[in-house]
């Protein structure tokens, strides 16, 4: 599962960006957008994010829904704005074990990557979007090689 961070703050003129928080429709969509992936009998092994402020605590809200611990969750640094080469080598470095994997990151290289995925193709993932595939494999290093397949694209205003 690809996940965008939830919608974030410019109230703070000159923050840096990576530091930049949620705001109130962040806040609320969060935990949502969690809660319909349960409703949908998801289930997730693995919180791999990206550590702005406003993706982690996109995937800390996710991790609290999905009621896992601070262990399951692993920050990436180039996932910061990645381009698709991350997110693959990102993929690549799950362990076997982990069944399913929800990767939280950024706009544009999040776009641009699910649009590698599959036939699927959406024009931008929007804050909080959530854009899943299947993979046949049983190992995540033959991830990009691997068939996809659509699963489904969710996001807080469908």
């Amino acid at each position: 599962m690809i996940i965008r961070h939830a919608k974030s703050s410019w109230a703070i003129a000159g923050q840096d960006d990576f530091d930049r928080p949620l705001n109130d429709r962040g806040i609320r969509d969060a935990p949502m957008m969690a809660q319909r992936l349960l409703d949908k009998k998801v289930s997730i092994d693995a919180f791999i994010t990206s550590p702005a402020n406003r993706a982690i605590t996109t995937a800390n809200y996710f991790a609290e829904v999905f009621q896992l611990g601070k262990g399951k969750m692993k920050t990436v640094r180039q996932l910061y704005h990645a381009q698709p080469k991350i997110f693959f080598e990102t993929i690549a470095a799950i362990e076997d074990k982990i069944t399913t994997a929800a990767i939280f990151s950024h706009n544009p290289g999040i776009t641009a990557f699910v649009n590698e995925l599959t036939s699927t193709k959406i024009d931008n993932m929007p804050t909080c979007g959530v854009f899943a595939v299947k993979a046949e494999t049983d190992h995540w290093k033959d991830f990009w090689p691997a068939k996809k397949t659509f699963w489904f694209f969710d996001y807080p205003k469908q």
